[in-house]
């Protein structure tokens, strides 16, 4: 027997749960089917286990520096089962919160695979869901007046260089690694390298990041990819960069060993484990699409700026879409996607207003246009830059490398972008966030009053900076 739904979502992770609860506050009738557990990725392989990690990685570093502020704490030793046993407590603390926002949005949860039907005895078009149990129970049919599908993506890695869970791994089997390796190699410098670099050289593993390209973090301005890889190389993290790996010549034995081509000619590697982080890709396969006219392009399924995809009542959004693959972003799609669905009539995402965050140590974060994103775009620029360590707070708070990078439209006045790199970036990019919604320009951004002392000052002094008006540098 077939059920009805307003809506039925194809993925519990945030992006689809998000999208959930608002389309329930509309008073749609919402399904969500989620194959593994609610909250996906983000909550149980990403954003928020590998977060855990790293505020251990950093209790240990501070710990080990304790010295330096006056306070003795002779030799820290690290138990990584208990670092363990916190990060799993945390995932299941926020797991059972999703469930608890689904049973208060009246929202039904089917734990299976949905499939997406074409027309049939259900429906004359596209979308009836098929969901298939692990157990062998007899398939659900839902009929939904329209589907959200929200499936997200997985870690890929190199052809020949296959994950077997144990010597070569993804972000996604490390996460639960029970012990740590003397050493590491990393493959690939992203934002997911760079994280893992930082938390296991924190932890005490001899990392070495092995980078295709000539920049880490390449979707970063330039100063602030190279002012991170300055400071993690103090950490004792070697970087590889123009690395060419062979994954034919890898070798397996109480290690990895595998060689690469590099500007020194070809040169071999050696490691405990090793760990692939090359990009993420959609999440596209078995889910029914060739079932539908939904287009997809270089892997990923094409929308319009409302989420719709080529079936007017079949909507996309998250990782499985592509473009900037964040959990913050998913989210928002979702809420665009419904509202839309309900005839609200939502404002489309401008990507250019929105924070992305790096939680290395030291953190980075943007928001907007880098510096070469804007000439490349024909724009004149001018630039107002401001390091941490002419801020106060910044050095009794003990971290004082880093600065705030602003651009901003000479022309317009307008702030382009703003880019940061140092101690809790990732908070402060907000305040850069707002004024890219409110489309600020840096003299408004200065004019808003920065308490002393705080971090922020930094920021208000970058955006003087722009004009050269800044007070402590």
């Amino acid at each position: 027997m077939a059920k009805d739904y307003d809506l039925v979502v194809l993925g519990g992770g945030t992006g689809g749960y998000v999208a959930a609860i608002r389309a329930s506050q509309l008073g749609m009738q919402v399904a969500v089917v989620e194959n593994g557990e609610l909250g996906g990725t983000c909550l149980h392989r990403g954003c928020i286990p590998s977060k855990a990690l790293l505020r251990s990685a950093e209790v240990f570093r501070q710990t080990k520096e304790a010295a330096t502020f006056g306070v003795d704490t002779g030799e820290p030793a690290l138990n990584f089962i208990n670092v363990q046993k916190r990060k799993n407590r945390i995932v299941e603390t926020l797991h059972q919160g999703v469930q608890g926002l689904m049973k208060k949005g009246k929202i039904d949860v089917f734990k299976g695979f949905g499939r997406i039907l074409g027309p049939s005895i259900f429906s004359p078009m596209p979308g009836t869901i098929s969901i298939e149990y692990e157990n062998g129970d007899e398939n659900t049919m839902i009929v939904p007046k329209h589907v959200l599908i929200a499936t997200g993506s997985h870690p890929k890695s190199l052809p020949g260089l296959e994950i077997d869970g144990d010597y070569v791994m993804s972000s996604d089997e490390a996460l639960h690694m029970e012990a740590l390796p003397e050493s590491m190699i990393i493959v690939g410098g992203g934002v997911i390298g760079i994280e893992w670099a930082s938390m296991l050289a924190d932890f005490g593993v001899d990392v070495t990041v092995m980078e295709y390209l000539e920049q880490i973090l390449p979707t970063e301005d330039e100063e602030v990819a190279a002012e991170t890889e300055k400071q993690l190389r103090k950490k004792g993290i070697r970087f590889v960069k123009g690395a060419n790996v062979l994954p034919e010549t890898i070798q397996k034995d109480n290690g990895v060993t595998v060689e690469a081509e590099t500007g020194n000619g070809k040169e071999t590697f050696t490691a405990g484990k090793m760990l692939v982080s090359v990009g993420r890709g959609a999440n596209t396969s078995n889910i029914g699409l060739q079932n539908t006219d939904i287009a997809v392009e270089k892997g990923s399924i094409k929308t319009n700026d409302f989420y719709q995809t080529e079936e007017s009542h079949i909507y996309a959004i998250g990782d499985v879409i592509g473009g900037m693959q964040l959990a913050h972003v998913a989210s928002h799609e979702g809420i665009i996607a419904v509202e839309h669905m309900a005839g609200e009539n939502p404002w489309p995402l401008d990507y250019d207003q929105i924070p992305s965050c790096i939680y290395s140590h030291p953190e980075a974060a943007r928001v907007g246009l880098t510096e070469k994103q804007a000439v490349d775009r024909g724009l004149d620029v001018k630039i107002g830059k401001f390091p941490f360590k002419a801020v106060g707070k910044a050095l009794v708070h003990g971290e004082s490398d880093g600065f705030v990078k602003i651009v901003a439209d000479k022309k317009t006045d307008d702030v382009l972008g703003v880019h940061m790199t140092g101690p809790h970036a990732t908070d402060m990019i907000s305040e850069a966030g707002l004024a890219k919604v409110l489309d600020a320009a840096p003299w408004e951004v200065a004019h808003s009053v920065h308490p002393h002392p705080s971090l922020s000052e930094v920021v208000g002094e970058a955006a003087l900076a722009v004009d050269g008006k800044q007070i402590h540098g």
